[in-house]
């Protein structure tokens, strides 16, 4: 007669890593790769080291046996290797695992390891740098690509005239002139740094550049480019570049780069460190009739790496200071050009009052005024709105100044 067949209950196969709180809390290798932990009233009798099963619904857990632990190999590269522990790069994640005497390894090797046994074989003596990197598609490019808005003009920015004029005499001249500047030989300008605090206005001059010089334009935010897949970073930037020298005119605009092109140091993080020695590559693989001018714009021009800083690359600095009451002033006339208003308005009398105010801070008075007319049932705004916008926002901009001092002791 056939003996009884006896399933046991399912659960969560986990290995004792330590015990804690004098023994009431345990902390738990979890099979593929997770950790976990449990508290009891009770102190626990197991040893790091012990296999068990926990049931399901808080039913507890079981002892098995030590060979039902199977433990799942990664594969990495080693960036550093002490005499107890060592580092892992796996797909751009650091990892620490324990340094093991019996496999004979050097830092730059790709190797087979696991998390708690440490390095278990050594696959190569070089960095495999292409580890889970699939390659970069048009596509993807073409997500950096903006439409042209060719409804924007230079009138549509308001004030900063000095900084108006030098940004188009450094990019829209050296694109729609470059054939004339190249016969005379002259020294092609390949970047331009925009600095100045947020909201002044970098962004919308670039945007308005570009549609003037019909070139097409190509918007990076820094965190954008930074891949968790070692080396794809890298090959996008490529991609980009080599899509952007394919147009007739191109520029290749960066939000933020002081977020990725910090400067080189022990301390710096290895993504950012290779997307500046990309960076450097492609600027200085630019010939003397490049069609691409690249643009960047940072707040904080000080954190940039320095090589971008010299000639070749990112040598031309244009700053976008807050605005002066002239140039407020016709930056609130500017935005009015784009919405329905009625009667006469007080600019001047804002623009005396914004003191300080970036182009962003202005432009949101008018969506506060915008939102005070609709709700008192007008078609348009008149100058109790515009008034009424100004006071909200200098509310809320007070309110943006003092709110980190009032949480600072919470």
């Amino acid at each position: 007669m056939p003996g009884t067949l006896e399933i046991g209950p399912r659960g969560t196969l986990a290995r004792v890593r330590l015990l804690g709180d004098e023994g009431y809390m345990l902390y738990l290798d979890l099979g593929g790769g997770g950790t976990g932990w449990v508290r009891s009233e009770e102190p626990f009798d197991l040893s790091p080291g012990d296999v068990i099963l926990l049931l399901p619904n808080g039913g507890g857990f079981e002892r098995v046996p030590a060979d039902l632990w199977h433990e799942e190999s990664l594969v990495g590269v080693v960036r550093l290797k002490l005499a107890d522990t060592t580092v892992i790069n796996q797909s751009g994640i650091a990892r620490a695992i324990p340094t093991r005497s019996e496999v004979a390894y050097e830092e730059g090797y790709t190797v087979e390891y696991t998390t708690t046994t440490g390095v278990v074989r050594v696959l190569a003596r070089e960095p495999l740098q292409n580890l889970d990197l699939e390659d970069v598609t048009e596509s993807q490019v073409r997500q950096f690509i903006k439409d042209a808005d060719y409804s924007l003009d230079f009138d549509d920015f308001g004030g900063l005239e000095e900084v108006v004029t030098r940004a188009r005499e450094l990019i829209e001249t050296p694109l729609k002139f470059r054939d004339a500047l190249a016969h005379i030989r002259a020294r092609p300008i390949k970047g331009v740094l925009f600095t100045g605090a947020p909201g002044t206005g970098k962004t919308m001059l670039a945007r308005i550049i570009a549609s003037k010089a019909d070139a097409t334009f190509y918007q990076i935010s820094g965190p954008e480019i930074v891949s968790k897949w070692y080396g794809q970073s890298e090959q996008l930037l490529r991609k980009i570049f080599e899509h952007a020298s394919q147009q007739e005119r191109a520029i290749i605009f960066f939000d933020e780069i002081d977020s990725v092109a910090t400067q080189r140091s022990e301390d710096a993080h290895e993504a950012s460190r290779r997307i500046v020695a990309q960076l450097l590559t492609l600027m200085d693989g630019f010939d003397r009739v490049s069609n691409v001018v690249v643009i960047a714009t940072t707040n904080r021009p000080q954190d940039i790496d320095s090589a971008l800083r010299r000639p070749g690359r990112f040598d031309w600095e244009i700053e976008f200071p807050l605005p002066v009451r002239m140039d407020r002033e016709a930056m609130l006339r500017a935005s009015a050009r784009n919405l329905r208003t009625a009667g006469s308005l007080p600019y001047a009398l804002i623009a005396e009052k914004t003191d300080s105010w970036s182009a962003a801070e202005l432009a949101a008075i008018w969506s506060e005024a915008a939102l005070l007319a609709v709700t008192d049932g007008r078609s348009a705004i008149i100058a109790e709105d515009l008034i009424g916008g100004f006071e909200r926002t200098l509310k809320h901009k007070r309110y943006e100044i003092k709110r980190p001092k009032d949480g600072a002791g919470q």
